[in-house]
């Protein structure tokens, strides 16, 4: 037997097409043939094995079945397709050797499909209390990824309402920009920008003090400005002019 086979559990099994078409009837191959390939490549063999859905044989490879074959046909109607648990021959073409899952259509797996949603929705639950307590520049730096400059014109209630819808829509995103650093001083030059303290040249490859024009950097070629500029910061020149627009932005 496969090894794909080892954990095999007899059960009735569900599969669906892929897609939001659902035809009343849609055909999958069920038998090898120069025009329409049915073939598994067996790992431990180190070959192409041809499949077959025969009703009266155990197993779907062709060089497993023994005397004359019954063919049968495997159609899916309005998008589904039941397997009970007896059609064991069947269920494991489908589940473990057609070239076709998923691509054209998936099995339903109710428990896999239940540990998904629970480590959802407990990641949902993490970002909706991360974003409770968010303070409100981090918020806003946050929502500009999202909706950029019109961040800058919402009340902080605004802001405190879509920070917590965006952590609800998206958490796992949510998450991973609550944790990005970069984002946060992106938005700080950004608002620096915003009140004139900095420039950002129309070529967007120069940012100068706003009052003097004198030089602050460089923005190195096919970089996003506000990344240049938020990494720039970081450096000792740039942390010095950080806290001086830290001090104004106040």
């Amino acid at each position: 037997m496969e090894n794909t086979e080892t954990k095999w559990e007899i059960k009735d099994r569900l599969y669906k097409l892929k897609g939001r078409r659902q035809p009343l009837t849609y055909r999958i191959a069920s038998k090898h043939s120069s025009r329409a390939p049915l073939l598994y490549f067996d790992e431990n063999q180190g070959v192409q094995r041809e499949l077959r859905y025969a009703t009266n044989m155990s197993s779907p490879f062709i060089d497993e079945q023994k005397g004359e074959a019954t063919l049968g046909h495997i159609v899916f109607k309005s998008g589904n397709l039941l397997v009970t648990r007896e059609q064991q021959n069947l269920q494991k073409l489908l589940s473990l050797y057609h070239p076709k899952r998923d691509q054209v259509y998936f099995e339903v797996k109710p428990e896999q499909d239940a540990i998904q949603d629970v480590d959802y929705l407990e990641t949902e639950i993490e970002a909706l209390n991360i974003a409770r307590e968010l303070e409100l520049d981090h918020a806003e730096a946050i929502l500009r990824v999202e909706i950029g400059s019109r961040v800058s014109k919402m009340s902080s209630k605004e802001i405190k309402r879509d920070i917590l819808l965006m952590a609800r829509k998206n958490p796992f995103a949510f998450l991973e920009l609550v944790s990005d650093e970069n984002v946060t001083l992106r938005n700080f030059g950004i608002r620096s920008t915003e009140e004139g303290f900095i420039k950002l040249s129309s070529d967007q490859r120069t940012f100068t003090w706003g009052n003097t024009g004198r030089k602050l950097m460089t923005v190195p070629f096919d970089e996003n400005p506000y990344s240049a500029l938020a990494a720039w910061f970081k450096t000792d020149e740039g942390l010095d002019v950080y806290r001086s627009l830290e001090k104004k932005l106040k």
